[in-house]
């Protein structure tokens, strides 16, 4: 199929818009709580539903984009998922009661869920393979970005403006990302299949489970022994749902893209190494803001850094691949990234402000580079047949990883705090440490790559 160069260079703008809106509503809400519950005259620990609801209709509805998409076309869903966001978010501005509100971000999630898979599943569709790595690595870069923002700018929409404004800000993006992907995205259909309602209803449900398990374990909303027994009730629908897929002759998700090595081996890296990097946005303002004191607004500041040198590595990630290849980099920077997430143990309240400011940037840089080569990888050898099961499966591991990175730090936290009650610093110290060790642990499962997986992708043909 042809394209005019100026469409292909729209289609990785919008897939980047998408992936900024998600990234962004899944923390920017979490400054902007107590605000909102003092709005509605509710408790703000009964604000959670608002979170909680978003992040299960997400986890449920994500298997179901990469169909929805081959049956209807990349164009039509994904505009359809940007309208429902958009909405959902003007409704959720509106809402003037605590259901209100829990309802309209359910169809904010419902549109969350398709935009970032359908639009990824675009690009994968309209360029070759060996132009995947500069693409997702653009990409990729506001997914980075929206989660550090996202505390920043909420403290300061509820500091200046009102909590009404968290979720305003969605509309004009949502319009703009209408009107250009009306313009530029291609409408990708396949051939038609049926749609594997058991299926569905079993890897959804499990993920559902296995996502509120983690939630209810990082908040220590119930007993350690409920949230673990939601998880394990969510691992053997996962299993049922595996036992389904071998005898469907059309299953939601596809069980042979697995044998894809290159593609097992990014999603259990994901998985890995993401318990790092995940924890880092929750554990650090906490420390700052417990530990030393800082106010809320100066704690999400000092998450900027980090953003930032995302934002630079974007540049280097290329000649860096080129010069050490997949395994080198992954494994190297795996490592890095563990020892730079323990050394935070070293800061205390009278470090040296510039001391806190350019480990984070460092950090950053590191996992921009992380982010883009895991992406590349785990995508850059799936053929067309599987491009959209595999596509559903990254977009539901990384959505995973965001709760289990805080769900496991937070569990260290815990028990760190019952062996030191009065040592708050050192809890945040050891919980660092501990979470430092897990990333460069996860750096072993990188070994598993061979030397030559991605050349195809950072091959020399690309230079000019």
């Amino acid at each position: 199929m042809t394209r005019t160069a100026r469409s292909m260079s729209g289609l990785p703008w919008i897939a980047a818009m998408a992936f900024f809106m998600q990234a962004l509503d899944a923390t920017i809400l979490n400054t902007a709580l107590p605000a909102i519950a003092h709005s509605l005259q509710r408790s703000p620990l009964a604000m959670q539903s608002a979170i909680i609801s978003y992040t299960l209709t997400v986890a449920m509805l994500i298997p179901a984009s990469g169909w929805l998409a081959d049956r209807y076309g990349t164009r039509r869903v994904f505009m359809l998922a940007v309208a429902l966001f958009t909405l959902g978010s003007l409704a959720c501005a509106l809402s003037s009661t605590l259901g209100e509100l829990v309802l309209f971000r359910i169809v904010q999630g419902i549109g969350g869920a398709m935009m970032m898979p359908v639009a990824r599943l675009a690009l994968l569709r309209a360029y070759p393979r060996s132009e995947l790595l500069p693409v997702l690595n653009f990409v990729t870069m506001p997914g980075l970005v929206g989660p550090i923002l996202g505390p920043l700018l909420g403290g300061i929409l509820v500091t200046w403006a009102s909590w009404h404004w968290i979720f305003l800000i969605n509309i004009p993006i949502g319009l703009f990302g209408l009107l250009y992907a009306r313009k530029y995205m291609p409408n990708f259909t396949t051939p038609r299949r049926k749609f594997d309602m058991r299926g569905f209803t079993l890897f959804g449900l499990s993920l559902v489970l296995i996502s509120c398990g983690m939630e209810l374990f990082g908040e220590h909303i119930v007993t350690t022994g409920i949230a673990l027994s939601v998880i394990v009730a969510g691992i053997i629908l996962l299993l049922l749902y595996v036992r389904h897929a071998h005898r469907n002759p059309n299953p939601l998700i596809a069980l042979p893209l697995f044998k894809t090595r290159t593609f097992s081996v990014g999603i259990l890296g994901n998985i890995a190494s993401r318990l790092g990097t995940g924890c880092v946005p929750f554990l650090m303002p906490l420390m700052l803001q417990v530990g030393f004191g800082y106010s809320a607004i100066i704690a999400g500041c000092m998450m900027a850094p980090t953003a930032l040198g995302s934002i630079i590595a974007k540049s280097t990630v290329t000649q860096v691949l080129r010069q050490f290849g997949y395994r080198r980099t992954l494994i190297g920077i795996t490592l890095f990234i563990g020892i730079m997430i323990a050394q935070f143990a070293l800061q205390t309240a009278h470090t040296e402000f510039w001391l806190l400011l350019i480990p984070l940037f460092i950090l950053g840089m590191a996992m921009s580079t992380q982010f883009t080569a895991m992406n590349t990888i785990t995508l850059a050898d799936l053929t067309d047949e599987h491009a959209s099961g595999g596509n559903s499966v990254l977009a539901v591991t990384q959505q995973l990883s965001i709760s289990l990175g805080v769900a496991v730090s937070a569990a260290v936290l815990r028990f760190y705090e019952s062996i030191e009650p009065n040592a708050m610093v050192a809890q945040f110290h050891h919980t660092f440490i501990t979470m430092g060790v897990v990333t460069a642990l996860s750096a072993m499962v990188y070994l598993l790559l061979r030397p030559k997986d991605g050349h195809h992708l950072i091959s020399d043909r690309q230079k000019g």
